[in-house]
């Protein structure tokens, strides 16, 4: 048996990779680009990936292939048709960000909200030595108890946010489908959460529904000028419409760990205002944290096993659930 990891660098550098415990073959590339996927598979049974993309016609060259486990929830980057047409078996990993998203996302609420940004800043900028006072006032700060925290997306992540904001005694909502017709219980309308939300997290897969769903018209209708947070993904949000959002002050603040392309272009809106002290952006890391990326990788070498012993787990496709 052959296994093939794709894209080792994007797992952490302290990450213990164990190996399953069945005789194998393994090599690992740190990177691989699109036109090394074909030779770098061939005779390959198992292969790992992350980020590297597995196209219909590079997997209909790959007689030996039977099994893609995906070293990520979402398994966008593989073609799951076609492996399902060639008999492949294509597992995730789920579950594992369990705690790192939510935190995450409370991380950047926690920052936005007391405006700490702004606040460090001045300290090295040297504004607190000379003002001759013992505090002073440039940026807002607000308590997060008896805000509202509108929640997009209620699975796993967005449930575990909604676990810390009642915590600290916030008002916590989920919001309807946009655009549903009947709020369902336990949901409040879509509308009425863009509305009244202080602090908005989103925590939705990206769908063709989902894209864009966050736009100008979401942010003219956000009166309590929320702060805005996204550890989901990039595409969820109008870029260019959130820059005009924090220009005409129809949101107070921005954190976000995605962007629509990442590493992002030199061209993306959000990189203009980098410099704002209500802004945050991260490299994508609120999934990273040690113990998660350690539980990820835990979990993806017992697909490899379940595989082995007949029994595949995480399926995807129609292959093997």
């Amino acid at each position: 048996m052959k296994i093939a990891f794709l894209d080792r660098s994007t797992i952490g550098p302290t990450v213990q990779i164990s190996k399953p415990s069945f005789p194998h073959e393994w090599v690992e590339y740190d990177n691989t680009s699109p036109d090394e996927v074909l030779e770098r598979l061939q005779g390959v049974q198992i292969c790992i990936t992350n980020k590297v993309p597995l196209s219909a016609d590079v997997l209909k060259q790959l007689p030996d292939l039977k099994l893609v486990c995906i070293a990520a929830t979402g398994y966008d980057k593989v073609d799951i048709a076609t492996c399902d047409e060639l008999g492949i078996v294509v597992s995730n990993v789920r579950g594992y960000a369990v705690n790192t998203v939510p935190e995450h996302a409370f991380a950047l609420i926690f920052a936005l909200r007391r405006s700490l940004v702004g606040y460090r800043q001045d300290v090295i900028n040297g504004e607190w030595q000379k003002s001759g006072k013992f505090c002073f006032f440039h940026h807002p700060i607000k308590d997060l108890a008896g805000s509202r925290l509108g929640i997009i997306g209620s699975g796993t992540l967005g449930k575990g946010t909604a676990r810390i904001g009642e915590a600290l005694g916030m008002d916590v909502v989920f919001a309807a489908r946009k655009g549903a017709r009947e709020v369902r219980p336990g949901y409040t309308d879509w509308q009425e959460v863009i509305t009244t939300s202080d602090v908005i997290s989103l925590h939705t897969p990206l769908t063709p529904e989902t894209r864009g769903m966050i736009s100008t018209a979401e942010f003219e209708a956000m009166k309590q000028m929320p702060i805005l947070i996204n550890t989901s993904r990039g595409c969820l949000v109008d870029e260019a419409a959130l820059v005009q959002a924090l220009d005409k002050q129809q949101i107070a603040a921005a954190g976000f760990d995605v962007l629509t392309t990442e590493p992002p272009q030199a061209d993306n809106p959000l990189l203009s205002i980098l410099d704002r002290p209500n802004v945050i952006v991260t490299p994508h890391v609120a999934w990273a944290s040690e113990e998660a990326m350690q539980a990820l990788w835990d979990q993806l070498v017992s697909h490899m096993e379940n595989f082995q012993n007949g029994t595949p787990t995480n399926a995807v496709g129609h292959v093997g659930g």
